[in-house]
């Protein structure tokens, strides 16, 4: 393939990673506790220019005065048991379900110290994490802190696999709060328009580049 083309079809596919990692995060600005996604270069790749990593910081918090809402403040995620497999969350609106388990939006069990936590509807989420029923501590919330965030995988609606090693939780909890995404809505809608832009500069060049070398093989031809 001609450099200067290969060259920048790899630009318009750089740009079209940017684009889809702009409309996810645009498309989650209401998610609460969403980690906006980040292209950053990736050096050790000459084929790749960039890689997606996630946002690591706090997201605003709404105030919602519900006993089973918590928030997290700094490094941290909450652990969800999906299927056998465990994986995290930053999203705290939490509830009880019909077997009377500590649930996450989509029902399935949070995590806690011994496993799914089994409570009544008087219970509370203390700001330690500790889940407490008539004064009694029945279990407290596993949270986790991750040591290679950038092996952190997002597997959509609020969850994310990991599979690297983990650190105690130094953070701090909010509870009858939530927290919202962390996308910044103004970043994200100058960045959508500044890859549209480019994008557009680069197709102009290939469609100019593509009459130059078109001008070049008919003045060849008529030539020959």
């Amino acid at each position: 393939m001609d450099t200067t083309i290969a060259g920048i079809t790899r630009y318009l596919s750089q740009d079209v990673d940017a684009l889809n990692v702009a409309s996810q995060n645009i498309a989650n600005l209401r998610t609460p506790g969403y980690r906006a996604q980040k292209l950053t270069p990736d050096f050790g790749n000459a084929l790749a220019a960039s890689q997606v990593r996630l946002d690591m910081g706090n997201g605003a918090l709404e105030q919602t005065g519900r006993p089973l809402d918590v928030a997290l403040r700094g490094a941290g995620f909450f652990t969800v048991d999906v299927g056998g497999d465990t994986l995290l969350m930053r999203a705290g609106q939490l509830g009880i379900d019909s077997q009377g388990q500590l649930v996450d939006p989509a029902g399935h069990p949070v995590l806690g110290q011994g496993g799914p936590i089994t409570l009544g509807p008087a219970a509370r989420i203390h700001a330690d994490g500790s889940v407490v029923e008539d004064g009694r501590v029945i279990d407290r919330l596993r949270i986790v802190d991750v040591e290679q965030p950038e092996r952190l995988q997002d597997l959509g609606s609020g969850l994310y696999a990991y599979a690297g090693p983990v650190q105690d939780w130094s953070g701090t909890l909010r509870t009858g709060a939530l927290e919202q995404s962390n996308v910044d809505p103004g970043n994200e809608m100058v960045r959508l328009m500044e890859i549209t832009r480019h994008a557009q500069s680069l197709q102009h060049a290939m469609e100019a580049y593509d009459q130059v070398l078109q001008a070049g093989i008919n003045h060849i031809g008529e030539n020959s």
